[in-house]
Formats: structure tokens, sequence, C-alpha cells
């Protein structure tokens, strides 16, 4: 943690950056959209700082930050959902889901976890369902299935119960966790009704999601390091 956290500090000046300038919603604009997005620049230098050799022989690594990319986009597009962009950034953070599922890898498979997960996912549609209506009716089961798949791979990976978790495991599960409060509360004010405080909630939790999200890339790096103490 202490060699990982000056990295991090371009990230926490956006992230301040974002939330002093708290700026409105109701006129998008490409300066709004480059203050949102800054912190996520951030985590990709917070990657690449690692250095590119890194980056290439370690595919969980490379496709975090190819969801960070993603992610960008994502959100350049939700500054202007209110012009019909919002299908368009559901579709950047789909691909960022399936690429962060990728990263988190198959193994161990923990089927419990994964069980757990298709009942939380579920039932979160199940509620959503009656306010759905057009494309989003079966554009968000996917998107929810995505996500979920996403919080299971982080979930499982984290092994508590073996004692075989390390704590870029964890910041992968406490992350995915994050990310799929924040896009609850997405849908849930988008589709449902308006929620208090929704803007600050949606945005602390998806930062600090994309944070951990990004500190568990280094989980390789962390490997090789113990093995060479070795």
């Amino acid at each position: 943690v202490k060699s990982e956290g000056p990295k991090l500090v371009p990230f926490f000046k956006a992230t301040c950056v974002y939330f002093v300038l708290w700026l409105p919603t109701s006129s998008p604009s490409w300066f709004s959209a480059l203050i949102k997005c800054l912190p996520i620049f951030c985590l990709w230098v917070f990657l690449l700082a690692h250095g590119i050799n890194f980056l290439v022989s370690h595919r969980s690594a490379s496709r975090i930050l190819a969801g960070l990319i993603f992610s960008a986009l994502g959100d350049a597009f939700l500054i202007w959902q209110e012009q019909g962009y919002f299908i368009h950034g559901l579709l950047m953070f789909a691909i960022t889901h399936i690429l962060y599922s990728s990263a988190f890898g198959m193994k161990p498979l923990d089927l419990k976890a994964g069980l757990l997960m298709g009942v939380v996912s579920s039932s979160c549609y199940a509620f959503l369902y009656s306010y759905l209506s057009g494309p989003f009716t079966y554009l968000v089961a996917v998107y929810i299935a995505l996500i979920g798949f996403m919080g299971w791979r982080a979930v499982a990976g984290v092994q508590l119960c073996n004692d075989l978790w390390t704590w870029t495991k964890l910041s992968a599960c406490v992350g995915a966790m994050l990310f799929m409060v924040s896009d609850l509360t997405i849908a849930l004010n988008e589709f449902c009704f308006p929620v208090p405080y929704s803007r600050f909630i949606i945005m602390a939790t998806y930062y600090a999601a994309q944070m951990l999200i990004a500190l568990s890339a280094v989980e390789t790096r962390d490997e090789e390091d113990f093995r060479k103490r070795s």
C-alpha cells in the first residue's frame, strides 16, 4: 500500500476537483466531460506508471486498463445522456464489465458466490422490471447480468474462508460491490424515482470502485516481488 499510495495522489486531487467544482449536469460541455473523466485518466497514468512491459506481460492488468479506457468513454457519453447518449454510455460500461470479468479470471470458480450474485442480480432486475419499457427492458437485463457476473468473479477471488486472500483481491471485491451500488443508484434514479443525493452517491462510489479495481491490477506484480525476495 505504501508503494502504491503516492501513485494515486493525482487521482485523489482530480476527484477533489470534480467534487469542488460540482459542475451542473444541466449544461453539458467538453469541459465538464474532461473534469468528470479526469480521475479515470489519472488511473490510466497509475497503471502506466508500472511500466509498459508489466502491462504487456500481464493480461489482467492490461484488461483493467482497457476497462478504464471504456469507462472514460462511458462517462463522456453520460454527460450528454439527456441528448440521447444514455444507451451509448450503457454500452461502454457493459464492455468495461466484460473486460474486468476477464481480468479477474474464472479461478477459483466458487459456485456459492455465483449463486449469491445471481440472486442479488435477479432481485434487482425484478424490482426494476415494472419501471422499464422499450429497449431498456432487455438492455438493462443484459447489463445487470454482466455486472453481476463481474461481481461474482471479484468476490470469488477473495477466498476469505481458505485464508488465501490478498489486499489486492479484496480491493477488487470491494470495488466491484461499490460499482454495483453506483449503477443501481443510476438505475433507480433514471427509471424508478428520484434518489436523494443521487449524484453524490453515484460518483463517490464510482470513483472509489474504479480506484480499488485499478489497485487490484498490481496483484501479479506483488507475487513476482514476493518470489524474488524468497
